[in-house]
């Protein structure tokens, strides 16, 4: 199986241990940043994102990646603890864990979201590795016809997911899709609808 040849051919890259201390790194940044309200995995990473220019480019995205996991990571710490969640994900975190913290039981919560995170961080990886080929080969048949598809599939379930009117709901689809094509053309490289202002 070429899927185990290419996992071994990871672990061997990523358990060196430059990079495993390059990952401690990016996890007690990410943790450390994440854990302020507010900023998520996403802003955690552009921040801390020219600390890795210098690096080389394994051990930079290595890093890149234990600052996501640890500012996700991060998000739970303040959501059970103070029942302060930082982000959108840890909301439900500080339903039962800031019960659990008040309780007395901080650290069974915080060990459960360490844990769980750990997990579906690795089961999610896993099936990216599995799923992320075939995905691929089936994305490159897409064709015009495939692309039109999805895009009108995308614009009438846009409509029926509005509330409201529904002469408003395509009204700002309209709109969007006029705002969507000012600005430079993916396939030609012209200037669309500029007026002549850079």
């Amino acid at each position: 199986m070429e899927i185990i040849s290419n996992l071994g051919l990871g672990f061997e890259t990523a358990l060196t241990l430059s990079n495993l201390l390059y990952c401690l790194i990016g996890v007690f940044l990410g943790t450390a940043i994440g854990v302020l309200p507010g900023l998520g995995p996403v802003a955690t990473i552009a921040m801390l994102l020219p600390a890795t220019f210098s690096l080389p480019p394994i051990s930079s995205l290595i890093m890149l990646a234990g600052i996501y996991y640890g500012a996700q990571y991060g998000g739970s710490t303040t959501a059970i603890l103070v029942n302060l969640p930082g982000e959108s994900s840890s909301v439900v975190t500080a339903i039962d864990g800031y019960q659990m913290a008040r309780n007395g039981h901080a650290g069974k919560a915080l060990a459960t979201a360490a844990i769980g995170s750990f997990f579906a961080g690795t089961v999610a990886t896993v099936l990216l590795a599995l799923f992320a080929p075939p995905l691929a080969d089936l994305a490159l048949t897409f064709g015009p016809a495939e692309y039109f598809s999805l895009m009108v599939l995308g614009l009438v379930a846009s409509v029926v997911l509005a509330h409201g009117s529904l002469l408003r709901a395509i009204g700002m689809i309209v709109l969007g899709l006029l705002l969507g094509l000012v600005g430079t053309d993916v396939n030609s490289g012209t200037p669309r609808y500029t007026f002549d202002l850079p």
